[in-house]
């Protein structure tokens, strides 16, 4: 059981940050020794860092987020509640954290911005808020559709969203919902005159768009 203030809490903290840091680096195609070529460490060091076993510097931090392409401020989400399981697990509206600027492809290119709705991006699977602006994106053709390993699952929550599914265009609307195997080509864009938002998950964790 974690005990606030003790070294369990520690270690939870931790594990959390060290689980993150290997998620962001696997998705930036990094192995640790290619990584610690970068910064200032050890790949055994490191690797008791992902591990949640060793404590990090703040110099250190910031030369693996330079190194990751990300804000270090990134892996410390704002957290807020009465109790630590709500600290950890909760996560308000006024502090998603944002994801887009953490793709290798810009939001102009993909046609929408992604939220992380999950606390965290280290387990199995995570859930996002996506913005499509009005009329962004253009229907791919059907080739060009994203493919990969896992799953997908996701509802409309506003405006209307076209989802590129294999050779097939589907017109998704407020309260519609899909699920699909990742490995079907597939991508989503908005050419309607609203923006339109998705909540969706995804598994595993991919976040090199």
């Amino acid at each position: 059981m974690t005990k606030v203030g003790d070294k369990s809490e520690f270690e939870t903290k931790a594990q959390r940050l060290g689980a993150e840091i290997r998620e962001v680096r696997k998705a930036r195609g990094f192995t640790l020794s290619a990584l610690c070529e970068n910064v200032g460490c050890s790949v055994a060091y490191l690797s008791r860092i992902e591990r949640g076993a060793a404590k990090i510097s703040v110099e250190l931090l910031s030369e693996i987020s330079d190194a990751l392409a990300v804000d270090s401020a990134w892996f410390f989400p704002k957290q807020s509640g009465g109790g630590p399981l709500e600290r950890s697990h909760v996560v308000r509206a006024d502090s998603r954290r944002p994801l887009s600027n953490m793709y290798t492809r810009s939001s102009e290119e993909l046609g929408f911005e992604d939220e992380l709705l999950s606390s965290t991006i280290s387990g199995g699977c995570y859930l996002l808020l996506s913005r499509f602006a009005p009329g962004k994106g253009s229907p791919p053709e059907s080739d060009e559709g994203y493919e990969f390993e896992g799953e997908q699952h996701g509802v409309i929550i506003s405006g209307e969203v076209i989802l590129v599914l294999g050779k097939e265009s589907i017109l998704l609307g407020p309260g519609d919902s899909f699920s699909y195997p990742s490995t079907i080509p597939h991508r989503f864009y908005n050419n309607g005159e609203s923006e339109a938002t998705m909540v969706w998950a995804m598994a595993p964790v991919r976040i090199s768009w």
